[in-house]
C-alpha cells in the first residue's frame, strides 16, 4: 500500500467512533499549542478533516497533501516551497504513513525558517494502542510505521530541530464500541499520573535552531621598524643653507 492509499483509508477511519475520539483530542492539542505561534506562513500536510491551524493567528495558511480537499497536491518528502519560507509546519500522523519518515523531516527542515516551529502527532507503539497493532497489523490504521517518540526526537536532533515539549493523548481503550470508550473515560483523567507516556498518541512541539557563528578577529600588533622615519615627518638639519 502506498502513502496516498494509506492516508485516504486513515481519513475514512477517522469517521469511526474511535477515530472521532482521536480527532477531537488532537484538535484540542493543536488549538492549545498553535495559538501563540506567530509568523507569516503556516502549512498543514494531509488530513484535511482535521483543521490543526484553526486557532493559529498566522494569516497565510496552506493545506497540502497527496489527495483530498487540499490547496497543493504533493508528497511530504518533496514540498513545492522555497528554502526557509515557512514559519510553521504541522504533520498530523504524516510520519505514521510516510514511506521515508526521516526524508519527510529533512524536507521540513529545508522549508522552515530559523526558529520556525514543527508540530507532530503520531501513534505511540508503547501503549494499549500499540498492542492493538500486534493483533490487527494489516488493518487501518494499525498498518502504519508507529514510530517511538525517542526515535523521532533523535531524528530531529540530527537535523538541528529541538524538541521543546511533548505530550500524550488518548489513554482510553482502542475499541470501536461507544459504550466501552465511555466506560474507559477514567483512563484519560488519570493517564498521565498512572501511566506516563502510555497514551495512544504522542504530540511533539519542535523548533528549528540555527547556531550563530562567532567570528574571532586576529590580534594585530603594531610594529615600527627601527631607523625608519615615519611618513610626513621632515627632519630639520641645523646650519644648512639651501
Amino acid at each position: 500500500m502506498n502513502t496516498k492509499q494509506a492516508f485516504e483509508q486513515f481519513a475514512d477511519w477517522l469517521a469511526t467512533p474511535l477515530g472521532q475520539y482521536l480527532l477531537q483530542a488532537e484538535a484540542e492539542w493543536y488549538d492549545r499549542t498553535s495559538t501563540d505561534i506567530f509568523g507569516y506562513k503556516a502549512l498543514q500536510f494531509a488530513l484535511p478533516g482535521l483543521d490543526a491551524l484553526r486557532a493559529n493567528r498566522i494569516v497565510w495558511h496552506c493545506r497540502a497533501g497527496t489527495s483530498g480537499d487540499v490547496a497543493v497536491q504533493c508528497r511530504a518528502h518533496a514540498l513545492p516551497f522555497a528554502e526557509q519560507s515557512l514559519d510553521l509546519v504541522v504533520l498530523p500522523h504524516v510520519l505514521d504513513f510516510a514511506e521515508d519518515p526521516h526524508g519527510v523531516l529533512r524536507e521540513v527542515d529545508r522549508v522552515l525558517v530559523p526558529e520556525g516551529r514543527l508540530l507532530i502527532t503520531g501513534f505511540n507503539p508503547w501503549s494499549l494502542w500499540g498492542l492493538r497493532r500486534l493483533q490487527r497489523k494489516g488493518e487501518v490504521p494499525w498498518q502504519g510505521n508507529l514510530l517511538a517518540l525517542p526515535r523521532v526526537k533523535d531524528w530531529l536532533a540530527l537535523l538541528g530541530l529541538e524538541a521543546v515539549r511533548d505530550d500524550f493523548l488518548c489513554y482510553r481503550l482502542p475499541v470501536q464500541r461507544g459504550h466501552w470508550l465511555e466506560r474507559s473515560r477514567i483512563l484519560d483523567l488519570a493517564g498521565d499520573r498512572w501511566w506516563p507516556g502510555g497514551g495512544g498518541v504522542y504530540c511533539l512541539d519542535a523548533v528549528k535552531r540555527v547556531r550563530g557563528m562567532c567570528i574571532i578577529e586576529p590580534q594585530w600588533r603594531r610594529v615600527t621598524a627601527s631607523g625608519v622615519t615615519p611618513a610626513g615627518v621632515t627632519e630639520r638639519v641645523s646650519g644648512s643653507d639651501f
